[in-house]
Formats: C-alpha cells, structure tokens, sequence
C-alpha cells in the first residue's frame, strides 16, 4: 500500500461525523441559501431518506454534540446568522485539501458509503458537474494518491468497480472490506448472494438488517441507472429533433 503524505492525514470520522460532514457540503453546493446551516437544518438534513445509507433518526442534541467533536478536529467552524441565530459551516477544502470536484466526491462517499463508480458519478454530479466516468476515475485517482478514497474491488477489475472514501477508522474499515468481500463479483451470475449468517458475522448486525440494506443498495444503483439511460434517451430524441 502506498504511503499518505502527512499533509494530508487528517484524524478519521465516525459515522456520525461524516454524515454532519457530507450534509454541509452537499447542502453548500445543492441549496447555498440555506448555508451556513443551523442544527435545526442539520438535523432535518441528516435524517432525510434520500440519498443517505443508512437513514439516521437524529436529534439535535445529537447534531450539536457532532459539531463540538468536528470543531475541536477544525473540520467545521461556527458563525453568526441574522438574529444571532447560530450557524455552522465546513472548513474542508483546507482539511483535506481537495478542489470542488473532489468535495463533491469525498461527500457523496460519506452520505452513502461504497458504490460503484458509475452510480458514484451520478450522484456527485448533484453537486459539481462529472461529464463521463473517465472524468470521475481521473478524480478518484488523484483522491486515491492521497489516501481519501479507497478502492474495495480487485485491481484487475474494471467493471463495477467499487470505491469507498479514506475517512474510516482503522476497525470499521476493516468490517468494509469485509462486508464487500462477501459481495458478489459484478456481471457473474453464478456467485452466490451472501446468507444472513454470513452479513452478521462480519457486520455485527442481525443478517436480515445488512440484506435489507444490500437490496436497498441495488435498487437505488438500478434506479439510478434507469434516470442515466432516460436522459441519453432524452439527449438523443433531442439531437435528432424528435
């Protein structure tokens, strides 16, 4: 494994953290009117059902001791709104040293966790605009040098490629791995799907909680799939004056 400039080693996040993290730069570059953004909106922001894995149930004491822990890590900062209304910005550009594309990347690790590259692209381009997945691989091999994304499928593979980011502590990335190594190999049919016994003896969780949220990961990466292939469709009636 290749080693981290220390320029760039930043202390890892919890779950908690990263989901704090990935709202305040998705909701900075999707709805900038609402940022910086108070616990009541972080709070609503966290637990949204779409497009976060897993779907949280949060309270804003939880929200404000998240933000206590992120702002001794120099990762979020806070301010003043109109009213005095206390208000919270992220300081990431300067805590990992990224360009816009990067964030937009990095975050939309930390909302959903592991994805293929192509659903990847998809849902980061919300944020900062990636035209085809060459652009997102470019990026992602930046990150990956630098050691804020982590590539979870074989080196030789180049189809479904899964990526996840750099973030985690030591333990839980290891339970990643894991949980990813009972996936099976995209496109072979005969690979059998993981048992329940199987998730929860390496995710710690009932088997039937990690199938769930598998089916739940596949079907938001089917749906996704379909949106991509209406807008060529879309694209292409538009090119020939349908």
């Amino acid at each position: 494994m290749s080693s981290v400039p220390p320029d760039v080693v930043r202390p890892p996040l919890t779950g908690r953290e990263r989901r704090v993290l990935g709202v305040l730069v998705e909701k900075a570059k999707t709805t900038p009117e609402v940022y910086p953004m108070t616990i009541n909106a972080l709070t609503t922001g966290c637990n949204q059902k779409s497009n976060r894995d897993p779907v949280t149930n949060y309270d804003v004491d939880d929200i404000e001791d998240i933000l206590v822990g992120l702002r001794k890590k120099g990762a979020v900062v806070m301010v003043e709104g109109g009213g005095r209304v206390v208000r919270w910005k992220h300081t990431m550009y300067d805590w990992l040293k990224v360009s816009k594309v990067e964030l937009a990347v990095v975050a939309e690790l930390m909302l959903r966790g592991a994805q293929t590259e192509g659903d990847l692209r998809v849902r980061a381009s919300r944020m900062e605009p990636l035209s085809d997945l060459s652009s997102l691989q470019t990026v992602l091999e930046a990150l990956q040098s630098r050691g804020l994304v982590i590539r979870l499928s074989p080196s030789g593979q180049q189809r479904g490629v899964v990526v996840t980011h750099g973030l985690y502590p030591a333990e839980e990335l290891e339970k990643v791995r894991q949980a990813f190594s009972l996936r099976p190999v995209m496109g072979d049919e005969d690979v059998p799907r993981p048992t329940r016994a199987d998730m929860s003896a390496v995710t710690g969780t009932p088997g039937w909680v990690a199938e769930i949220a598998t089916l739940r990961d596949e079907l938001a990466s089917l749906k996704l799939k379909v949106e991509s292939l209406e807008s060529e469709v879309h694209d292409l009636k538009s090119a020939l004056g349908a």
